[in-house]
């Protein structure tokens, strides 16, 4: 497999210009959100100043990421929030841990009353230890989001632990079935309008909530050497289901959104939440975590196949990273940094143009709008978020602009922590 280990910027000449534009304009107009309005996103908001600072923007503010930290802490404080990686403690505590890193800050990897996610390490303990895992088992509110986050602490002991019960527990949840490994999504687990839809339940074929994301944590506590004997047939397990549920030649997606006794498999869209991109993506970790060429190969064509896909055929409408088209170019920039395959920089170029084109001056968060559903219904926002609005915006277009590897994307699995010995 070629390895290309440095992180070069992606963008150059005027599209270059417009994207530096548009991140300080980002900037600037989250800096000058009220606190409450800031209050959701502000670790996030302190990924963005760490990220900055680290790039030696000439619009670091050096103070900013504490600041924003601080929010973030208060906000956690003061209000019950659930152990979700997106939405929840936990993906605060993951920005908590990932700025310290990104700036440069000691770390006390043995733990310390100074640690301020120890409080977090024990609730996830308790929460770990229950026999029987009755909630979600994704990225975006369960088992997979914690392994994000208990990667990201390694090596200290109770991340260790962590990571560990998260691996019991998707061990016992999965389904053994002649392609692999796979996991179920209930119905009890699911909002009513998609229970009404499933009402026996589906396999998710979507990183954010589906099998790509346990395949690809799983992968990260391979490279992170977390009992390789028990994660390696999980993972051999899950990528050989996945694999096989490639649809005939032809359809409009090589994956569909889900597997159910209620409907028959449907195209899916082209984004990293559901569709090719973000399985390609989670394919592309684990081949590199396990050293496996075919699964490397089996990715690149995936990813390929989606990035020939016409753009008004993708069902992308807006800029965000979730389902828009920052979450393309950051997913192609990520495949064509490892790999050099130089279509997958095409695309990675031609998403990133797009993005920089869904900005309206006079609109939303520094020109950008996103557009989320509610009950069915579609709703333009001003959305400072990571996932879905000007924040996470602002990180691709970063990333696409100075020579530092953009780490934070782990929150999204599209890429793994350095690879360490056995612990």
């Amino acid at each position: 497999m070629l390895r290309v280990p440095a992180w070069t910027p992606i963008l150059d000449g005027p599209d270059a210009d417009r994207a530096h534009a548009a991140v300080q304009a980002i900037v600037l107009a989250l800096r000058a959100l009220p606190a409450e309005r800031a209050r959701p996103s502000a670790h996030e908001l302190a990924l963005l100043e760490a990220y900055l600072s680290h790039a030696a923007d000439e619009a670091t503010d050096e103070g900013a990421a504490s600041r924003w930290l601080d929010l973030a802490a208060d906000g956690v404080a003061e209000q019950a929030m659930s152990p979700a990686l997106w939405g929840g403690f936990v993906g605060v505590a993951f920005a908590m841990e990932h700025v310290q890193s990104v700036m440069g800050l000691p770390s006390d990897a043995g733990g310390s009353d100074d640690d301020p996610n120890q409080e977090v390490d024990g609730a996830l303990e308790e929460l770990l230890g229950q026999k029987d895992w009755a909630r979600d088992y994704d990225l975006v509110s369960g088992l997979v989001g914690i392994g994000v986050y208990a990667l990201e602490r390694l090596p200290r002991r109770a991340a260790q632990d962590a990571m560990r019960a998260v691996t019991d527990h998707l061990d016992r949840l999965a389904e053994r079935t002649p392609d692999g490994l796979t996991w179920w999504t209930p119905p009890t687990l699911m909002i009513p309008e998609t229970r009404a839809r499933y009402p026996s339940g589906y396999y998710n074929l979507g990183m954010a909530h589906g099998v790509p994301g346990v395949l690809a944590v799983l992968a990260g506590a391979y490279a992170a050497g977390c009992e390789r004997a028990r994660v390696l047939p999980l993972v051999e397990g899950a990528a050989s289901w996945l694999l096989a549920q490639r649809q005939p030649a032809g359809s409009s997606s090589v994956f569909p959104y889900t597997l159910s006794r209620d409907e028959s498999a449907q195209p899916a869209r082209c984004a990293w939440c559901y569709g090719d991109p973000g399985v390609a993506a989670a394919l592309l970790c684990a081949a590199r975590a396990l050293d496996r060429p075919e699964w490397e190969r089996a990715a690149l064509a995936i990813a390929r196949s989606a990035a020939d896909r016409p753009p008004d055929q993708t069902g992308v409408v807006d800029a965000g990273l979730c389902h828009g088209a920052a979450g393309l170019a950051q997913i192609y920039s990520r495949a064509a940094q490892a790999t050099g395959d130089p279509e997958l920089r095409r695309a990675a170029r031609l998403w990133l143009g797009r993005t920089l084109d869904f900005r309206r001056d006079g609109e939303g968060i520094a020109g950008y709008r996103s557009l989320s559903f509610v009950g069915g219904q579609g709703t333009w926002t001003d959305d400072p978020s990571l996932l879905t609005g000007a924040t996470g915006i602002a990180l691709v277009l970063l990333s696409a602009l100075a020579p530092v590897e953009p780490g934070w994307d782990r929150l999204l699995l599209l890429s793994l922590p350095p690879a360490r010995q056995p612990l």
